[in-house]
């Protein structure tokens, strides 16, 4: 018995505060909200390879706005996937880096990237043919 008078039952204790990312409430959407970005999943991927400024990463990650660049890395960092070291110089320099937490995305995002450079072609046909037939 709980201190409240239920009882506690095989099934609350699966359900109750296990995250579920199928569950229209959980925070964990959020996460994956981020990190399904492809902004995000291309900055990270960039940023696994080694520090960038920003200018290297806006040359780097090709078509990105420089709205969408500075909205996703101030998003990194926020979530603290991303760590923005200022140097005192002049003029200023400010260098961007993956925290061990950003670490932990890059196999993840690195296969994506991967895989989605070795299926492009597949994904293209099999919208060529859907526009065909429908």
């Amino acid at each position: 018995m709980l201190h409240s008078g239920h009882m506690l039952t095989l099934e609350s204790v699966e359900t109750e505060d296990v995250p579920n990312v199928l569950d229209l409430g959980c925070p964990t959407r959020k996460t994956l909200d981020l990190i399904s970005s492809m902004w995000t999943v291309l900055v990270v991927h960039t940023l696994s390879e080694r520090p960038h400024r920003y200018g290297e990463l806006k040359r780097r990650v090709e078509g990105v706005t420089h709205k969408m660049l500075a909205q996703t890395l101030r998003a990194l960092e926020r979530d603290g996937l991303v760590n923005r070291r200022v140097y005192a110089v002049v003029p200023p320099k400010v260098e961007y880096t993956l925290t061990p937490l950003g670490q932990t995305l890059v196999p993840i995002l690195n296969d994506l990237c991967r895989w989605s450079e070795t299926h492009y072609d597949e994904v293209e046909l099999a919208r060529g043919h859907k526009g065909e037939a429908g």
